[in-house]
């Protein structure tokens, strides 16, 4: 079977897999944030918690929830590192010095989980399990939290409350993530990944001495890692380790886990909102993207440049063989358009073009499916845009789910999305103009630039995934990327909380002739179009002057 031919099947696999879970899954999470019971388990976290999950809050309160439980997940993941050396199971690790573990804590509780560290010679046993692990379970419901809180915004009429935080945190954790979790866990340890909390060992002897491997639960962290589109590997090679991700099965396995959530909430949305077509368009317009990213991905890494990429049938530099380059171009493709940041391969030894595609999808916002919740938020976002567009060519005033799109509506989406690229852009350039960060560059010239770059847009967009030639182990790169990380994430959610209690105010409009059908094919190619020409104005000239000059110099 040729490698093309392998890549495509592969592709088609996964489609089908996504195509029967779609429905079901989304259906099950509508159930889930509609139901007004709560579990007996449910009921005893709320009474530890001291939350009253009946209260309906508004945007504020819902959004100091948010922001309060963040605070203190950031405190204790951080205490948690800085006392290592003094816990049990830390397998001799000494605790982790201030800044990286500001860095570590930032990006696990901003659903980032970007690492300057090499994990299996940083974490013991319990900050990677009772730090990072639970960080990956309740990051992820966090996320999924506001994204319901905005469709109940368009939901809901004459009213400001958009349900409740508390009891939208738990029920994400206890009935989606850790259910799914255990199965998705299962399945690696079937497909050979390792679970243990095995110390240290000493393997073979080779001229430079023994080779030291790592023990952990690394299936279970594996499993919420992709599904909770968090990223953070228990080994430094991440998915590209036999012990993370042993064979082509397991490597399909992850990324249907990392696509899965993001892809059926549409299905949630719509049912919520009263509507599936609504969210059938919202789905053809992630699923255009995304398989449009992956083929052209696909084409730029089979292309052959030459007679090493002949004999290696692709851009085979950085790729693990049992993936090839298939695998690896499809991984790719779907760590990045969604907040993941997993790797199974080196994206700086991707060709230059195929580099620019994996830095291209994280600066879309990653909404192609996108991060559990953020995805969907992002892209509801992107239709309000879309919708104010489509208005003031025909001169109406803009209409989505029988809400108006006002003058407040559009300010709080246009901030949504220049607090991004302005996180990205200023923190590249001062990165660029100092000497001290350039010294971390392994690379000089068009390639140099795109390792810091990819840096900001990782971060500021939680995808957590690197250029792998930086060495961002450093005061400067744990610092700003740990506040990157943070204003990335938690600052957009002010504007998207904000808007979903404008529309919740509202009194819904009844649609006439001339009001844009939304669920039409029609719309999703106009949020397309929209999506990839704001992205592509705000992006390009960074873009070009790092992996389109390179793609074009080679």
């Amino acid at each position: 079977m040729s490698p093309v031919l392998a890549g495509v099947l592969q592709l088609l696999a996964l489609f089908v897999a996504l195509g029967l879970a779609y429905r079901p899954l989304g259906d099950y999470m509508a159930g889930v944030y509609s139901s007004t019971k709560h579990l007996r388990v449910e009921k005893w976290i709320y009474k530890v918690i001291g939350a009253n999950p009946t209260a309906e809050m508004r945007w504020p309160a819902y959004l100091r929830g948010v922001l309060a439980f963040s605070a203190v997940s950031v405190l204790f993941l951080y205490l948690l590192q800085r006392i290592q050396g003094s816990l049990p199971g830390s397998l001799g690790f000494s605790s982790i010095d201030p800044d990286q573990a500001f860095n570590t804590a930032a990006s696990f509780v901003a659903n980032t989980n970007w690492q300057s560290y090499y994990g299996e010679q940083a974490m013991g046993h319990v900050v990677q399990t009772g730090g990072l692990a639970v960080q990956n379970f309740v990051s992820a419901a966090v996320g999924i939290a506001v994204a319901i809180a905005l469709v109940r915004g368009f939901a809901r009429s004459r009213t400001g409350e958009l349900g409740n935080f508390w009891s939208d945190l738990v029920r994400g954790t206890v009935r989606i993530l850790i259910p799914i979790a255990v199965i998705g866990a299962i399945l690696l340890v079937a497909c050979g990944a390792i679970q243990n909390f095995a110390g240290i060992h000493e393997v073979g002897q080779f001229s430079g001495g023994t080779q030291q491997w790592n023990g952990g639960a690394v299936a279970s962290q594996e499993a919420i890692k992709e599904l909770g589109t968090n990223g953070g590997g228990y080994f430094n090679a991440n998915s590209a380790h036999p012990f993370e991700n042993p064979n082509p099965l397991s490597n399909l396995l992850e990324i249907f886990l990392i696509l899965v959530i993001p892809f059926a909430l549409t299905r949630t949305f719509g049912r919520m909102v009263g509507s599936v077509r609504q969210g059938y368009a919202i789905l053809g317009t992630m699923v255009t993207i995304w398989l449009g990213f992956t083929a052209l991905m696909m084409w730029t890494e089979f292309h052959h440049g030459g007679p090493a990429f002949d004999l290696a049938g692709g851009a085979m530099e950085g790729k693990e063989t049992r993936f090839g380059i298939g695998g690896s171009s499809i991984f790719a493709v779907a760590t990045t358009l969604t907040s993941t940041g997993a790797v199974n391969s080196f994206h700086s030894s991707y060709t230059g073009f195929g580099g620019g595609i994996t830095m291209l999808g994280m600066q879309l916002g990653e909404i192609a499916p996108g991060g559990v919740g953020s995805g969907l938020y992002g892209m509801l976002i992107m239709a309000v845009i879309a919708v104010f567009i489509a208005g003031l060519m025909v001169g109406r005033t803009p209409e989505y789910l029988g809400k108006k799109i006002g003058t407040r509506q559009i300010k709080f989406a246009a901030c949504y999305i220049l607090i991004t690229p302005a996180l990205v852009l200023c923190f590249t350039a001062a990165a660029m103009a100092l000497d001290t960060p350039g010294n971390s560059m392994t690379n000089s010239g068009a390639h140099g630039f795109s390792e810091i770059l990819y840096a900001y847009t990782s971060g500021a967009n939680n995808n957590g995934s690197a250029f792998a030639g930086l060495n961002a182990d450093t005061q400067w790169f744990n610092s700003t990327i740990g506040l990157v990380m943070l204003l990335g994430r938690f600052l957009p959610m002010v504007f998207v909380l904000a808007l979903a209690g404008s529309l919740a105010e509202q009194t819904p409009v009844p649609a006439t002739a001339g009001t844009l059908r939304t669920e039409k094919p029609l719309f999703t190619g106009l949020l397309a179009g929209t999506i990839m020409i704001i992205a592509g104005l705000t992006y390009f000239p960074a873009l070009a002057l790092g992996p389109l000059a390179e793609g074009l110099a080679s």
